[in-house]
């Protein structure tokens, strides 16, 4: 949808525009060979945030040197062998983009930075290669002109603070995890609403927030405030999971034919309104069992079993497990409380003027540590095809001796790298070849027809103020920062402004064109190349989903559960999005292979506590699950087998008889995974237990 530029937009193009023309002027008057750099520099850098904008200029810094030394060293050394400087330029361009890749905050700009800035560097030099230093040099002294210009301009202006903005993107992931939330705790199934939109943004949106709150520390905020954030954003990816499960047990309990237990549909009630009014309210009293969550099953189970017979017995399997699924969704709702509880308190604290009194947590169940999950196969194979493609268009100049072929191989490496981390990276290949060729009709309008009439400073930065505010305003929406940002860059570039007005035409179209080709090279090789792309990520993704299952459901440290948790997580994040953008055929929504890995997790985090007969039978379980997901992995098995669904219904029996802490989670982790798996099918029916009750 269309929208208009608010006063912030326009806020920051003016602040960026005066960073850009203080920067050119220091370059200018300090005699440097190409000034126009340190003018591209700052729209690189800048950033709507202060903090953003205060991390970006460090890791440019960082990478622009790092890259430029490693020109130093090659070019020299390797002049007199051109294949075998192609080779290594491709080589430190893809170990340096693989860097990059793994790293998923600002910090990866260090490394992207670092792996185009050598053949930006090197291969214009190596016709000169004695000059090579003095081309470095210059290169890092007017990028560090641009990002100091954007860092001054942007902490002296009016500076935007990350906090704020962290604080309005989480409340508004609350209001989004709240659209779930009450309409999965409305009691009445027919006045249910579908806002199954808001659950795969949630989990989409959590990425977005990791770079706001690793952009904090940049902001002059406390490291308390720092952590806070970081709870934050722990406790919300823990809400993702507790909403799934209590939402497939509830919608169990409405497809059972004993429906809604009026206790659990009062406690719901209660806590949809709590919700719905922001949680500022004292947590609302449920009318929780005082005992055990699963008292009204045990209850049931002894009341059944006294009965006459078979038919007492049989009736006493369905009533059971819709006691079951209720006891597992009372104690769900208190989690969800207890969590939401957590994330307005933080929510409320990451943005507050001052710093409030030290936080202590509701929700105590279980932590999330800060493990990944990296699928190293494609990030090997999108870097591997990056070096193959600078290679290849490097051996096309040489062979070819095209005088102007170094602009083309190093703009297509810009191109490669930018990109590489997408699923399908041609598509914004594409879109940077037409906004290049855009820009370069734009270069020639200004460098022939408008700059010959700026005979002085002033009124060269009154003839780039119009398109350049415009330019800012494109960059300050995320939507079109990506044609904002060749535009100002790429058009700067272009035009290649000089202490004084020279301009040659021939040279000027042939070096410009010739950075257009090498970004149709890459265009062309990323469509032979990498044809596939969402669904296939996606896909890879479940796979690693089911491999985790099939490898950790038999038992790990519980050391071991945090680190695990976070990759399972941090793994339904990324999926997510692909799943709603791929249309994939896959049979998942993502979530349920969370809810079993985090069942799988709590059973052997209760095993060593249950009696040993109770572990005999949630051991077997966990190996059942274990060759299930092995078996969908080698493509044996499609739906889980009968003989799981039997083992879990005696484990569900023998957990239920006893009512210590560790039998309660067991009992819970159990139904859980039931649902995960078996949706609303009760567990497959079992004879009752041998022996007198009491012996329970």
């Amino acid at each position: 949808m269309m929208t208009w530029p608010s006063g912030r937009d326009w806020l920051f193009s003016f602040k960026a525009f005066v960073a850009a023309m203080l920067a050119l002027f220091i370059a200018l008057y300090l005699g440097l060979p190409r000034p126009y750099w340190a003018m591209a520099s700052v729209y690189i850098v800048a950033h709507p945030l202060t903090g953003a904008t205060r991390s970006k200029a460090l890791y440019r810094v960082l990478g622009t040197l790092l890259g430029a030394a490693a020109a130093v060293v090659m070019v020299p050394t390797l002049v007199n062998a051109p294949a075998l400087l192609m080779a290594a330029v491709a080589v430190w361009t893809g170990v340096l983009l693989y860097v990059a890749l793994l790293h998923r905050t600002p910090r990866s700009y260090v490394f992207m930075l670092a792996a185009y800035t050598l053949p930006l560097v090197a291969l214009p030099s190596v016709n000169d290669p004695g000059g090579i230093f003095d081309i470095a040099v210059a290169r890092a002294e007017e990028i560090c002109i641009g990002i100091l210009c954007a860092s001054v301009v942007g902490s002296l202006l009016f500076p935007a603070d990350v906090a704020t903005v962290l604080r309005q993107r989480s409340a508004q992931w609350l209001g989004d995890a709240a659209l779930w939330a009450t309409d999965m705790l409305c009691a009445d199934a027919a006045a249910k609403v579908s806002r199954h939109h808001s659950r795969h943004r949630l989990a989409a949106d959590i990425l977005a927030l990791d770079q706001l709150i690793s952009q904090l520390s940049y902001d002059t905020e406390t490291a308390a405030r720092v952590r806070q954030a970081q709870e934050l954003r722990g406790r919300m990816t823990m809400l993702l999971p507790v909403l799934s499960s209590l939402a497939a047990v509830v919608e169990a309990l409405h497809q059972n034919p004993a429906g809604m237990p009026g206790r659990l549909s009062r406690n719901m009630a209660r806590v949809q309104k709590w919700i719905a009014g922001g949680a500022q309210a004292p947590l609302p009293e449920l009318e929780l069992p005082q005992a055990s969550p699963m008292a009204d099953a045990q209850a049931r189970l002894d009341a059944t079993e006294a009965d006459d017979g078979a038919e007492g017995a049989e009736g006493a399997r369905g009533p059971d497990w819709h006691d079951a699924l209720a006891a597992t969704a009372e104690g769900r709702l208190r989690e969800l409380m207890e969590l939401w509880q957590d994330c307005v308190a933080l929510q409320r604290r990451v943005g507050a003027a001052a710093p409030e009194a030290e936080w202590t947590p509701a929700f105590r169940r279980w932590e999330v540590g800060a493990a990944r999950h990296y699928d190293h196969g494609m990030l090997l194979f999108s870097t591997v095809t990056v070096a193959l493609a600078i290679f290849s268009m490097g051996m096309i100049w040489i062979w070819s001796g095209w005088a102007d072929g170094a602009g083309a191989v190093a703009l297509g490496a810009v191109a490669c790298c930018f990109f590489a981390a997408l699923d399908e990276p041609a598509p914004m290949i594409h879109s940077f070849f037409t906004w290049n060729v855009v820009c370069l009709v734009i270069a020639t309008i200004y460098l022939f027809l408008v700059l010959p009439n700026a005979h002085d400073f002033e009124m060269l930065v009154l003839m780039f103020s119009a398109p350049y505010l415009a330019i800012g305003v494109l960059m300050a929406q995320p939507r079109l920062a990506l044609i904002g940002l060749p535009l100002a860059v790429i058009t700067a570039n272009d035009i290649g402004i000089q202490g004084a007005y020279s301009a040659d035409f021939q040279a000027f179209f042939n070096g410009n064109v010739a950075g257009i080709a090498g970004i149709l090279f890459a265009l062309i090789w990323t469509l032979v190349f990498r044809p596939f792309g969402t669904r296939v990520a996606a896909r890879r993704l479940v796979r690693a989903s089911w491999d985790d299952i099939a490898r950790n459901a038999t038992g790990r440290e519980p050391g071991e559960h945090a680190h695990l948790r976070a990759r399972m997580l941090d793994r339904l994040a990324q999926l997510v999005p692909r799943l709603a953008a791929s249309e994939s055929e896959l049979s998942t929504d993502g979530f349920s292979e969370v809810r079993v890995e985090l069942s799988t997790l709590a059973l052997q985090r209760e095993m060593p506590d249950l009696a040993p007969d109770h572990q005999h039978a949630v051991r077997r379980v966990l190996h059942g699950v274990a060759s299930y997901y092995q078996a969908r992995l080698d493509a044996r098995a499609e739906a889980p087998p009968q003989v799981l669904r039997e083992r879990m219904g005696k484990a569900i029996r023998a957990v239920a008889t006893r009512a210590d802490h560790a039998s309660r989670e067991a009992f819970a982790a159990l139904v859980e995974m039931h649902v995960a798996l078996f949706a609303a099918a009760p567990p497959a029916p079992l004879p009752p237990p041998s022996g007198p009750a009491g012996s329970r």
